[in-house]
């Protein structure tokens, strides 16, 4: 019984081939809503002294450039150019849910802050306070990037920009608008609106998508007869089986692709079977 001499283990990667180099037709210097404002209307309550919010009924798209502004780009110098542009990230982007202030809304109590808190949502879904006037901005809130989850609200109209990478998912962040003492600094107690759902639908920018594969591949001599590939769980007492994976040519080698439970396996090459 022999065993094979110089056997070549080798990590190969799967990459899709790059698209061309992006040329934008235009150069855009803000962010576009991608459509009709969709607007949670926030209200205080003094008879229950606490936070209302009434839903829209429209579900915003996420969309990317590619789709919505077919042949254009973003300045490489605005801080959002990573995350939307097309020859960056590319992602699917909407600032169409916007917090307002109902115009029936009671006044806040003596030292108190509206606060609005993400508890939960998609994990590919990013959130962005947008600026688009001088500083502009494109800053990660909402737990984004690491970001604390909860932001203070002045009342004002209030825009976020959502992205996620392009697809045919739907997407679903739920937050809570709530009341902060600022005398202490803590919630107060039953002031919260509630769970609120925001969901988005997503479009796809019409490219493949890229993936990277890992596996092993066994290499010996392609004019090797008479010898039979065997694998084993255990080196040490463990029972040798013929590998029945068909092998093909590899720069002139006989290869074998494993699956990526077999890659632990131990090998070697039997005579006379």
């Amino acid at each position: 019984m022999l065993k094979l001499k110089n056997l070549k283990l080798l990590l190969s990667a799967t990459v899709a081939v790059g698209l061309p180099a992006f040329a934008p037709a235009a150069i855009l210097t803000s962010v576009p809503m991608q459509g009709g404002m969709v607007m949670p209307m926030v209200s205080y309550q003094a008879n229950d002294d606490r936070i209302h919010v009434m839903m829209p009924g429209e579900i915003p798209e996420l969309i990317p450039l590619l789709v919505s502004h077919p042949g254009d780009g973003f300045d490489p110098s605005d801080p959002w150019f990573d995350s939307v542009d097309p020859s960056r990230q590319g992602a699917s982007f909407s600032r169409r849910y916007g917090f307002v202030m109902d115009a029936m809304t009671d006044p806040l109590p003596a030292n108190t802050q509206m606060w609005i808190r993400k508890l939960s949502g998609s994990p590919e879904l990013k959130a962005y306070r947008y600026r688009d006037t001088e500083p502009k901005a494109w800053e990660p809130i909402y737990g984004t990037a690491g970001v604390t989850n909860a932001m203070y609200w002045n009342g004002m109209m209030f825009h976020p920009a959502f992205t996620a990478p392009p697809g045919t998912n739907t997407l679903t962040a739920t937050f809570e608008v709530y009341l902060l003492d600022t005398t202490t600094g803590l919630e107060v107690s039953n002031s919260s609106s509630g769970p609120l759902v925001l969901n988005w639908t997503n479009v796809s920018d019409g490219r493949p998508s890229l993936a990277i594969g890992q596996r092993t591949v066994i290499f010996w001599p392609s004019n090797t007869t008479g010898w039979t590939l065997e694998g084993s769980d255990n080196l040490t007492n463990g029972s040798w089986t013929p590998v029945t994976n068909a092998p093909v040519n590899l720069e002139g080698q006989a290869a074998l692709v494993l699956d990526p439970e077999d890659a632990r396996k131990f090998f070697r090459m039997k005579l006379g079977q």
